[in-house]
């Protein structure tokens, strides 16, 4: 674990299995005590004070001789929640694709796995598809010339994807061979939050376990608004910065702002 981090450590462990809780990762039960201090270099009490949390909240369900499992409504309702707030912030397309495009260009990618299979039921959810239909889900680590900077988790409906594979995720940058599949990008949804970094995570991006990271979500839509890509991106924030430019509009009593122009930037 982290331990610069302004956190004690049962809420860092806490917090890193929510959000696993919350991808699915733990549909066949939880790691028990042991595996889990282990994996966390922490002590049982550690442990289980981070799973009493995660049972405060009703997320997960512990039985003595029979594991800790989540509880599948509560994790369904994160599911839903995460993808109200997606929905609620739509991020306009000026500048920001080209940008994104053009960072593909500018750094290297290693691609770790691309599979078929049936879509997750977050991820079928937010592509709109129905029930065990297929996707290719790929994980690609993008570095500088300084090393890692993102973690990055497509999933595209298997149709869309047939086109590409390893090879070509490794050459080009995924909106490319979106649009070389004939997709016509028309907007995105994007909200960016906070996560810290697991033991995979934090082995791929050369980060301490439980550091923090700037955590991306990005569901494109093709114009006839068809969702076309569904995005999870984890970056190192000593490497990439978000800038958005913004604007006061509205009358004088009531001015907000809105913003111009999206751009990200590394180095």
């Amino acid at each position: 674990m982290e331990a610069n981090l302004p956190l004690p450590k049962y809420h860092q462990i806490y917090l890193l299995l929510r959000e696993q809780l919350r991808e699915g990762r733990f549909d066949a039960g939880l790691p028990g005590e042991l595996a889990l201090m282990g994996q966390f270099g922490v002590a049982r009490v550690t442990v289980r004070r981070a799973l009493s949390q995660l049972a405060q909240e009703g997320l997960i369900h512990r039985e003595p001789g029979r594991g800790t499992r989540p509880v599948i409504a509560r994790v369904q309702d994160m599911h839903m929640q995460a993808s109200t707030v997606a929905n609620a912030q739509q991020a306009r397309l000026t500048g920001l694709l080209e940008n994104l495009v053009t960072m593909g260009m500018r750094t290297q990618v290693k691609v770790l796995s691309v599979e078929h299979m049936r879509a997750p039921m977050d991820v079928a959810a937010a592509l709109k598809l129905p029930s065990g239909a297929l996707v290719q889900k790929a994980e690609r680590v993008r570095s500088t010339q300084d090393g890692p900077l993102s973690h990055i988790t497509t999933w595209v409906p298997d149709d869309i994807s047939a086109g590409f594979g390893i090879r070509e995720l490794s050459q080009k940058p995924i909106l490319v061979l979106l649009e070389e599949s004939g997709v016509k990008v028309g907007r995105a949804e994007q909200t960016i939050s906070a996560r810290l970094a697991d033991v995979g995570i934090a082995q791929h991006l050369d980060v301490s376990v439980g550091s923090a990271l700037l955590a991306v979500r990005r569901l494109i839509y093709d114009e006839d608004e068809r969702p076309v890509q569904w995005l999870h991106g984890l970056y190192r924030p000593d490497r990439y910065e978000y800038q958005m430019q913004l604007s006061r509009v509205g009358s004088i009593d009531a001015k907000v702002w809105v913003s111009q122009e999206l751009s990200a930037n590394f180095h």
